[in-house]
């Protein structure tokens, strides 16, 4: 019988456009060009024109993975860290409800948490905040995992974890038990997600890989889905 699987690829990320805010107190992007089309035509053959464009930006900028250097001087950088942690992963969604604060293992998983398999997979929290995304709600009152969560995830041997939220940690004091305790333990964090309401809750692939940068902890990432349906 003829294949009648259908490939279906689902843009986890958001733009990122010049002047935009991530995160409070981190810097906008700024956008620019080091060659226009205009200045290279004198370079090249009549009809022939290239653009290279400039930007700087803070590597927390739009939806991006946090490696373990990111937390601790001697963990993995982004050079470092394997690939197999941030490609072609098994992909989960949690939904939680209602847009809480503070997540608990009971508001992600419900009263069958324990029958959730986590191990090797890409965990996906979606809480519905990514539509506040470039408004000031976007930065109040955030959805967060507590460290609870974070326990529970390193012990059932997630792959990586994401968000659709500001942080991943809550913001309203200087500790952060999630990033700690994900990152010690290798796990790969993704914040800043958006769209994972168009996801099945299970039977896709994800990916989210920056470049290959030696020394930085984190950086903006393309995410990705891939689901199949037959």
């Amino acid at each position: 019988m003829p294949d009648r699987t259908e490939r279906h690829i689902v843009d986890l990320a958001h733009e990122i456009t010049d002047g935009m805010v991530t995160y409070p107190g981190i810097p906008a992007p700024t956008l620019g060009s080091h060659l226009s089309f205009d200045e290279s035509a004198g370079h090249y053959a009549p009809g022939t024109e290239f653009s290279i464009g400039m930007i700087t930006l803070a590597t927390n900028t739009g939806t991006y993975l946090d490696t373990p250097a990111h937390r601790y001087r001697a963990g993995d950088d982004l050079a470092a860290l394997p690939l197999d942690r941030m490609v072609d992963l098994d992909g989960l969604v949690l939904r939680v409800a209602g847009e809480p604060t503070a997540i608990d293992v009971a508001a992600l998983t419900g009263p069958g948490g324990d029958e959730i398999a986590v191990a090797g997979r890409a965990v996906l929290v979606e809480t519905g905040h990514s539509r506040h995304w470039g408004t000031e709600a976007y930065f109040t009152d955030h959805p967060y995992l507590t460290g609870e969560v974070a326990d529970w995830l390193v012990e059932r041997g997630a792959a990586l974890v994401g968000i659709d939220s500001l942080n991943i940690d809550g913001t309203g004091t200087g500790e952060r038990p999630v990033h700690s305790r994900l990152l010690a333990a290798g796990i790969p964090v993704v914040e800043h997600l958006t769209g994972l309401d168009h996801l099945p809750d299970r039977g896709f692939r994800f990916s989210a890989a920056p470049p290959k940068v030696a020394g930085l902890g984190t950086f903006t990432v393309r995410a990705f889905a891939v689901v199949e349906q037959t």
